[in-house]
């Protein structure tokens, strides 16, 4: 049956791709030759192609950085979001672009965002076992306070900058595909592969540490070592993808709640689930962020959260156990 789901999750997503490439503001003429042609319709294969692609690489991302965080915490609210790992790969980036250092989507850029995401998550974990060991509940206090505190920096630096495209890249900062070249795509792609290679290697062990650390100690698991593995595994991920398209909002959550539902708790397998979810609902909603207003464009982390919000609740009042030990 499972089998079965998972081939059904990749139809879903290739499906969405091709509404997402056949549709937008310009209508492609003969679309289906167009795509079977590279380089023959300019939209499609530069504009088009590239941003879809984006997507599926960053809704990847997020939807295995989302699992990576839930496992190393033992949390079903852990998110890069709210672990602060969002907040410091846009601050690191942005501080970065608007210094001149770096140019958005470069690969310098998403060296920085992954930098900071690093940071900002390593953070949060000190702060929450200063005074006693490591807990679920502080840990997601403490993400809370550090992700608001480097998201009003993040803002005030740029509302104060000088810049001429300050504004672009606080429309940035919101998420948004809009400004994504081929070049994005290698550079996401390269990120997502270290990413996810960390993920795949590290996931038996989050399978035994979900079992509480006491126990996955007694069956030899390093918990340190495993939950810092997970923690370089999420800023990669995330670092990458915000570096590049700005913050995403609830994807990193509802991808492997929803994965989670469908597939049951190994962590190896809801890797592979967790991508094609998060990819499928980030297609969907960059397909709605760039045609329901057109000409006008969506901030497309709004978009996934009306879209990621209501599954979510719904999967949780059919079936509140989603969160459940190996």
């Amino acid at each position: 049956m499972k089998k079965y789901r998972s081939f059904a999750n990749g139809l879903i997503l290739l499906a969405f791709i091709l509404v997402a490439l056949s549709v937008g503001a310009t209508h492609i003429d003969n679309f289906w030759s167009a795509l079977t042609h590279p380089g023959s319709n300019e939209i499609l294969w530069q504009i088009r192609i590239p941003r879809v692609a984006a997507a599926v690489l960053v809704g990847g991302a997020l939807g295995i950085a989302g699992l990576m965080a839930q496992g190393a915490c033992n949390n079903a609210l852990a998110e890069p979001a709210i672990l602060g790992t969002s907040a410091g790969a846009s601050f690191g980036a942005v501080i970065a672009i608007l210094t001149g250092l770096v140019q958005v989507g470069s690969v310098a850029a998403v060296l920085c965002g992954a930098v900071g995401a690093l940071l900002a998550t390593s953070l949060t974990f000190k702060l929450a076992s200063l005074r006693s060991n490591l807990s679920s509940f502080a840990l997601i206090i403490v993400g809370i306070a550090v992700s608001a505190t480097i998201t009003a920096l993040v803002g005030l630096a740029t509302t104060m900058v000088t810049r001429a495209d300050a504004r672009s890249i606080s429309f940035w900062n919101f998420g948004s595909l809009s400004l994504i070249t081929t070049s994005n795509v290698w550079s996401l792609f390269c990120v997502f592969i270290v990413g996810a290679s960390i993920a795949w290697k590290v996931a038996p062990s989050l399978d035994l540490l979900s079992l509480g650390d006491a126990t996955a100690f007694h069956l030899g698991i390093d918990t340190r070592r495993v939950r810092a593995l997970a923690l370089v595994a999420l800023s990669i991920l995330a670092g990458g993808a915000v570096s590049t398209v700005g913050t995403i909002a609830f994807l990193g959550l509802a991808a492997p709640h929803i994965a989670r539902f469908m597939y049951g708790p190994a962590h190896r397998y809801l890797i592979i689930q967790s991508a094609l979810i998060g990819a499928s609902l980030l297609v969907l909603a960059d397909t709605a962020a760039r045609t329901v207003a057109a000409p006008n464009e969506l901030p497309i982390g709004l978009v996934t959260s009306l879209i990621g919000a209501p599954i979510l609740i719904a999967l949780v009042s059919v079936k509140n156990t989603i969160w459940k030990t190996p």
